[in-house]
């Protein structure tokens, strides 16, 4: 049985968590103004021209901010696709354009058809690149695409037929 008041566990459950708490981490009342500011208090923060207390670069702070805020794999995402023609060179940037970037695969459309397949086989080179300067981008493979065919769909209120051999009839 219980001697004091204040080992007693009382009855509601608010006050139990009260004092589960003040055993668990001391009495705030207890500890002066001063002593609370002390516990509180970082070597050296007040001291001048201390470590941590030069200004940052800008570049260093948006670097900070945008990894905080988890921008890095967006911002290497656009910054891949702004800088493709030094990834994969000037002549064969001519002939490709990066079009997306969705779920970690990069779209890239072709001239020609053998523009495409030429990079078809850079494509590991091209991959390895891209890993290298932009890890943060999520980049897993790349997809080379030709031209289109030609399409005889008109307009958003075409209907499907034969097209332009459906004139006799």
């Amino acid at each position: 049985m219980p001697t004091d008041p204040a080992e007693e566990e009382p009855r509601e459950e608010h006050l139990a968590v009260y004092l589960r708490f003040r055993r668990l981490f001391g009495d705030p009342n207890t500890r002066s103004t001063a002593a609370r500011k002390r516990a509180t208090k970082k070597e050296g923060a007040s001291v001048p021209f201390a470590d941590g207390r030069d200004p940052h670069g800008l570049g260093e702070v948006i670097e900070g901010l945008a990894s905080k805020m988890g921008w890095t794999s967006p911002l290497a995402r656009s910054e891949l696709l702004a800088s493709w023609a030094d990834l994969v060179g000037a002549e064969t940037a001519e002939h490709s354009t990066p079009a997306g970037i969705e779920e970690g695969v990069l779209t890239v459309h072709c001239d020609s058809t053998a523009w495409a397949t030429q990079l078809r086989l850079m494509r590991s080179q091209i991959t390895t690149t891209i890993a290298a300067r932009y890890p943060s981008a999520g980049i897993e493979s790349v997809r080379f695409e030709g031209p289109n065919a030609p399409s005889w769909k008109r307009g958003p209120r075409s209907i499907p037929g034969r097209g332009p051999r459906d004139t006799y009839g």
